[in-house]
């Protein structure tokens, strides 16, 4: 690979010339620069705002995640702050992101990377200050952008001022505010979050010789939803941070939040009602609001937790259909993949999936069949330190993939699935994983910024986290001005594939279905939106494909590419007939109009 392991004319992606793309051939890197029409490099407000609404605005937005612990340091002492962040919004506006969630901020001991919060109300200290964080919400509202924060409230830190009273004694007014058990739970060693790590769910505590609950780590204690007490104070909390400007919250670990704790067996009942509880909460103070949940469920879950009629969580982050979008990826078959689009198809008009690539843990396979998660092992994490938990890999995009041309196909997947696309922040610029780091923090590194030391994260001796300086991911390699500097580099690439996506609301808005590409190897999709409509296809093998498409089935007989700006007629057959390279992809409007109508809906 390359210094600069991301060179357009490598990846063959359709932000340039298309008979470059569909070339297939093995240009250099160095004979050609990213071309981009006008027409796309051209940043019209009422495209990449179409078909958005103020309560809808997720839609046709891209979400970009970040923890301010690693992102910018601003006055040296080795850990990020919101001073850093407030200094970046300039970066993250030139991205044309429309919201940014937050990791969690708040005071904690760090035993769990800030999700082991042990003050609900305050801002970590090593961040700043509250005027520091009102300033970054004030500088982010006037580049309109949104902050949504992660809402930690299945389990507090054990080390919270509620816990601590909580198990000095039976008869504490704390003591409900947790699950405690006088005797061992028949579950004590089922349904950990992190096997293989964590060896038990119920902990005996010496104080008062009785067992607690603890979804997660032994050291994150989990609060009692049961109790109108706790129930109250989550609504508090939620309120608390809508008032400080916050716009929504990234809901960790819903399931665990709404299950009624039992003492045996691992499937626990869910009280589905807290969740259209919570929406009322936010709607309360903020209409357009948001509530983005973490569940990694099961299809035939799905209406349970956004509500039938949509009442409950807008978004949902779709691990279902990432699971299968990573078998596709390493097995080159879309079957997999087709049908669990399909099976996540039906949603209530108001709310919406999101979509992603990587988050902040390990890649999670556990619903993928032993024979698929063996083969996404094999192409993406073949070394027993990348896996953990016995169901994923912890590294991140680039270097799992380890391909430019299939790198370049994944982004073209995830900004053309029918969801809201969500980016970690380093994955613009390709940036690496360090295997030496333990479990997930291995894709948790600073954020690389230039070729300096500590790749312009800090100037101080140490950082809170190792900055990746060694390898082909290393900062004098991958990092942010040398890219800005490129006009073929990944980050100025997925800045006009943001604007790409945006500027076509079919896919955040309109209705889809998959078209039979004839292929077992390519996916094709069609969208329809006020009127026009778009046809994504997407190559998923190494080799060359043949497409047969029927006029009839596209929905008309021409189609214009959104790249070259050329018209693709049918033939006499009524077929259009594409040759597809390896890991190729393509994006089309239906008709013959280069520009969208402005429609709102």
């Amino acid at each position: 690979m390359q210094n600069i392991p991301f060179r357009l004319g490598w990846l063959v992606l359709p932000l340039i010339l298309l008979q470059l793309f569909f070339s297939g051939s093995q240009t250099p890197a160095s004979s050609f620069k990213l071309v981009m029409p006008t027409s796309v490099l051209h940043k019209d407000s009422s495209l990449s705002r179409a078909g958005s609404s103020t309560k809808t605005w997720y839609k046709n937005s891209v979400i970009y995640t970040l923890d301010v612990e690693v992102f910018y340091d601003s006055d040296g002492d080795g850990v990020g702050d919101f001073k850093g962040l407030t200094q970046k919004l300039d970066y993250l506006k030139s991205l044309d992101v429309d919201a940014i969630w937050l990791a969690p901020f708040q005071p904690t001991p760090n035993k769990d990377d800030g999700y082991d919060i042990s003050d609900f109300y305050g801002i970590d200290k090593r961040f700043g200050t509250f005027n520091d964080f009102s300033e970054f919400i004030s500088e982010a509202k006037k580049q309109d952008i949104r902050i949504l924060m992660d809402l930690v409230i299945n389990h507090t830190s054990d080390e919270y001022s509620w816990f601590k009273a909580s198990r000095k004694s039976k008869d504490s007014p704390y003591r409900d505010w947790y699950v405690w058990k006088s005797k061992r739970p028949a579950n004590q060693n089922k349904g950990m979050v992190f096997p293989g790590v964590q060896k038990e769910i119920w902990t005996l505590d010496s104080l008062t010789n009785e067992y607690y609950l603890h979804r997660f780590y032994d050291f994150e204690p989990d609060l009692n939803a049961q109790n109108p007490e706790v129930v109250a104070e989550v609504e508090k909390i939620i309120k608390y941070w809508l008032k400080k400007g916050i716009a929504g919250f990234r809901l960790d670990a819903v399931p665990f939040y709404i299950e009624v704790p039992q003492t045996k067996g691992e499937n626990f009942e869910h009280e589905y009602n807290k969740l259209v509880q919570m929406r009322n909460w936010v709607k309360e103070v903020r209409p357009d609001g948001v509530i983005l949940g973490e569940a990694n469920i099961e299809p035939k879950e799905n209406m349970n937790y956004f509500g039938d009629k949509g009442q409950a969580m807008n978004m949902m982050f779709n691990f279902y259909v990432n699971q299968h979008l990573f078998y596709a990826l390493a097995s080159g078959e879309i079957k997999s993949l087709t049908k669990a689009l399909e099976a996540t198809k039906d949603i209530p008009q108001p709310v919406q999936w999101a979509q992603f690539l990587r988050n902040h843990d390990e890649v999670d396979l556990a619903r993928l069949s032993n024979s698929q998660r063996e083969k996404v092992y094999k192409e993406f994490g073949p070394d027993k330190n990348m896996q953990l938990y016995d169901r994923g890999i912890r590294r991140r995009i680039a270097p799992m993939l380890h391909n430019q041309k299939r790198l370049a196909l994944a982004y073209s997947l995830l900004f053309s699935l029918p969801s809201t696309p969500v980016i970690r922040y380093g994955e613009e610029i390709g940036m690496g994983d360090d295997l030496t780091l333990k479990e997930r923090e291995s894709v948790r590194t600073p954020m690389q910024w230039i070729n300096a030391p500590n790749a312009g994260f800090s100037t101080a001796s140490k950082t809170v986290r190792p900055v990746i300086s060694q390898g082909e991911y290393g900062y004098s390699h991958v990092n942010v001005k040398s890219q800005e500097k490129d006009p073929s580099s990944m980050l100025n690439w997925v800045r006009q594939l943001i604007h790409l996506r945006k500027s076509n609301p079919h896919i955040g808005q309109g209705d889809w279905k998959i078209l039979d590409s004839g292929s077992p190897n390519v996916l094709v999709m069609q969208y329809q939106w006020n009127g026009s409509g778009l046809i994504l296809i997407h190559n998923l093998d190494e080799d060359a494909q043949k497409v047969e498409i029927e006029a009839k089935d596209a929905g008309g007989d021409m189609l214009f590419d959104l790249i070259s700006k050329r018209q693709n007629e049918a033939n006499e057959k009524g077929l259009y007939q594409f040759d597809m390279p390896g890991y190729g992809y393509a994006w089309y409007r239906i008709g013959n109009e280069p520009v969208l109508p402005n429609k709102q809906d």
